[in-house]
């Protein structure tokens, strides 16, 4: 199908193909020679300021940037010396910009392939994208080139894109502009990889700056901030494997960042298709140099590292210290320190029975090297009939002496020597309040204790510092060995052998610092609530509008001859916390329905309604719903559509979220056990009943009773709904004995006339009646098969009375 004649373009609508040269057209600014299939380019600079004229050369894929950097960087020196739009510039700028425009006209004479790849190039086996960048003191560059390399091993390059950058007003040194070019090329090479819908092999990155190739290869040094950012992007998007030097003289990335006249350009093919070596094999690419691996001590960029010489000073410490700090459990210092003194008493019986030896031998043998070897061939004699013997427990009791010795010596040096020397401790000591005495060489406490039958551990206990590390060993121990018990019992173990001033503290710290203390008695993690809804905190509107819902019981009704089971549905104020208690036939979503509708009739209507997840809930909220929206309907009218309630269900087995009506249920069930003491009532009492309980609960006080006789009556829910507070007063007084009487005799008048006699019975009888049998017909009858009438209860308490018989055989026969 040919293009409608209408739609073709101007110059090859009346094109003969056959003779002519296809037109040259433009896109986007750049013109396109069809028959050559090349861009080339045709500028005509404006009468216009040097910045429109600069901006007026449409090059987005960079192909021209090394001769507009020259055009750039003088408006770059007009910025720098604060020149306006519309001022003149200096005679040296106008020569220079003149220069420039006459040059820009050689771009008649360059073109650059539009096609990437050659006509007779093949079929592509691989392809690589190479990226150069450089800097120079006025501005950076890059060039980024696509390697092919066909089946036959042929290469061929190609410019896909350059870009050039002026440098900062404010001065940068050269490193940090080669750095930056090197993140533009990394920024680059990332574009083209969404762009060229070509399979590429990893880029290699070309820099001619060893200093940028350092900073890529170190995982060290603390780079300044300016140059870490930058080694940061370079080293998420590349591998340092993936960066290679090039010669300033072979780096195309050269000319964008220095600038080159367009005479020059259009002469050379450098730029277009790129380095040489770039089509050789990759043996014989530039070699690398070794400096990559140098040290950045000194450089620069490199913070500054501060070096801190620590030295460790420890005291001299006494090797009794060392060897208490040494063991943590009390039971094993004393073994070590008891092993200690039974090693020193056997080197000192060594000892002297060396010199006994010794001074036999020389009274028997004149000769020296006679008499050494007689000695060592008795003392080996000697050593050999030793008997190696276990700790005892008196090696033990000496070992606890003596550390406590030790241990006292530091801590209350002043008190024994004063003690010592027979004078009294200073009042100024800890220990004056104690009376200390030094017994065995041990300070120990005194007292008035001397005369009586306890232990004598118990009567005089070792007086022990808590600062001490001894002090610590034996709390652990007695704590250990009591079972990890508390601190007072922990105190009364050690009241039985030592005395430590101030050792509830000492004991209080040991049980803070106990693991399996704090594991045992610690408190279990406890989730911090959430807040409360929006309808539980505003109460603006009218009570009962926010509500939630819940049912209690059953409770047995008697009905007849027989019992039914009620259920009590309470609803709750989310606000005001008033209640409002309506009694429901069964648990069914049709009980349910009413007793909802009787409480929006008599309470208002409700806006929210919040309840647990129950079967009966979720039928009673749909079947609502579908009723409601039946209603809406235009035989009724609008004034009279009732409103929609927004219910809410609370989450499956989250009870919890039902607090506000389930403590207003643990009140209610408290408050009815209180009244109706377990007996069987009819549908009348427990209607009546309930009214009562909520009479009472809504009288109960939201806010704080003062003490202060002046002060207001606290605010109830009643003062909320009824404007007034519940009256306390009964609605009458009765005997509970007439009222049985007279209840029994109607009862009883419906049984017929065969129970006639038993009217005659007078007060006194019926009293009697009451108090002996009364009570346990009433247990029976709570146990039994069928209820009993009140002809039937009155034959059975005459029948005891006439007969004595118990009162279960008569009531089964």
């Amino acid at each position: 199908m040919s293009i409608p004649e209408e739609q073709r373009a101007k110059e090859t609508k009346n094109l003969d193909l056959s003779s002519e040269a296809l037109p040259v057209e433009r896109a986007l600014g750049i013109q396109w020679d069809t028959e050559t299939d090349a861009f080339t380019y045709s500028i005509k600079l404006p009468d216009k300021p040097i910045l429109a004229v600069v901006n007026s050369i449409y090059d987005p894929l960079g192909l021209l940037a090394p001769v507009i950097l020259p055009a750039k960087l003088l408006l770059k020196d007009l910025c720098k010396e604060k020149r306006g739009w519309d001022e003149d510039i200096s005679e040296k700028h106008a020569e220079d910009w003149k220069g420039w425009t006459e040059d820009v006209t050689y771009l008649s004479n360059f073109q650059v392939n539009r096609c990437l790849k050659p006509a007779d190039f093949g079929r592509t086996a691989s392809a690589q994208l190479h990226h150069f960048s450089d800097a120079s003191e006025y501005a950076y560059g890059t060039a980024s080139y696509l390697l092919l390399e066909n089946k036959q091993g042929k290469k061929h390059c190609s410019l896909v894109m350059g870009k050039s950058r002026v440098a900062s007003l404010k001065q940068v040194t050269i490193p940090r502009l080669e750095l930056t070019a090197a993140v533009v090329a990394v920024k680059i090479d990332k574009m083209l990889h969404q762009e060229l819908q070509v399979p590429l092999q990893p880029s290699t990155f070309w820099t001619d700056s060893t200093t940028v190739l350092r900073y890529i290869d170190n995982d060290t040094a603390r780079f300044k901030t300016f140059v870490a950012n930058r080694i940061n992007v370079i080293r998420e998007a590349t591998k340092p494997s993936q960066w290679k030097y090039v010669r300033t003289t072979e780096n195309p990335a050269d000319l964008p960042s220095r600038g080159l006249k367009a005479k020059s350009l259009a002469q050379s093919r450098t730029w277009i298709d790129g380095p040489s070596f770039l089509l050789n094999n990759e043996c014989d690419w530039p070699e690398q140099p070794m400096q990559r691996k140098e040290s950045l001590q000194n450089d620069p960029e490199v913070k500054n590292t501060a070096t801190v010489n620590t030295i460790k000073v420890e005291e001299d410490k006494e090797p009794m210290n060392k060897l208490i700090d040494y063991y943590s459990e009390w039971h094993k210092l004393k073994r070590a320190v008891a092993w200690i003194l039974k090693l020193k008493r056997t080197l000192q019986q060594l000892k002297d029975e060396r010199k006994e030896l010794s001074r036999t031998i020389i009274q028997a043998e004149k000769d020296p090297e006679k008499q050494k070897s007689k000695l060592e061939h008795h003392m080996k004699k000697y050593k050999s009939t030793r008997e190696k013997k276990p700790l005892t427990l008196d090696d033990l009791v000496a070992a606890e002496s003596e550390i406590i010795q030790f241990s006292q010596r530091q801590q209350f040096n002043e008190e024994l020597q004063a003690l010592q020397k027979g004078k009294q401790v200073s009042r100024n000591s800890q220990l004056f309040r104690l009376d200390p005495i030094l017994q065995d060489s041990i300070l120990r406490v005194g007292g008035r204790l001397n005369k009586s039958a306890m232990p004598e551990t118990a009567k005089r206990p070792a007086i022990i510092s808590k600062h001490g590390r001894v002090a610590t060993l034996i709390l652990s121990d007695i704590h250990q060995r009591t079972g990890h018990a508390g601190r007072s019992y922990v105190l009364a173990q050690l009241r039985r052998k030592y005395w430590i001033p101030q050792a509830n503290s000492a004991i209080r710290k040991l049980l803070n610092k106990c693991v399996v203390c704090r594991r045992i008695t610690g408190k279990v993690g406890e989730q911090k609530m959430a807040n409360l809804p929006e309808d539980r905190l505003l109460p603006d509107k009218p009570p009962f509008t926010n509500t939630g819902v819940d049912f209690f019981g059953p409770f047995d009704v008697k009905r007849g001859r027989g019992t039914v089971k009620r259920y009590g549905v309470l609803f709750t104020c989310l606000t005001l916390r008033a209640i409002h208690i309506e009694v429901a036939d069964s648990l069914d979503t049709d009980s349910c329905i009413n007793a909802i509708r009787r409480f929006v009739c008599r309470r208002g209507q409700v806006t929210i309604m919040r309840s647990d997840n129950g079967m009966n809930f979720v039928a009673a909220e749909r079947e609502l719903r579908e009723a409601i929206q039946q209603l809406d309907n235009d035989k009724i009218e609008r004034a009279l559509q009732p409103k929609e309630i927004k219910w809410i269900f609370n989450s499956p087995a989250a009870s919890h979220q039902g607090g506000v009506w389930e403590r207003q249920i643990r009140t209610v069930r408290r408050i009815l056990s209180s009244i109706m003491k377990e007996q069987a009532i009819n549908d009348d009492c427990i209607q009546t009943t309930m009214c009562e309980v909520e009479s009472i609960i809504n009288g109960r006080p939201l806010t704080t009773i003062s003490d202060d006789m002046n002060d207001l009556e606290p605010l109830t829910p009643n003062h909320l709904l009824l404007l007034k507070s519940q009256p306390n007063m009964p609605p009458g007084i009765f005997n509970k004995d007439d009222i049985e009487y007279h209840r029994l005799v109607q009862e009883l008048r419906l049984d017929g006339e065969r129970f006639q006699r038993y009217f005659r019975l007078d007060r006194a009888q019926f009293d009697e009646l009451l108090t002996k049998v009364g009570p346990r017909i009433t247990r029976l009858d709570t146990n039994w098969r069928s209820p009993i009438s009140a002809a039937e209860w009155l034959a059975i308490c005459l029948r005891y009375l006439a007969t004595g018989d118990s009162y279960r055989s008569i009531a089964y026969s």
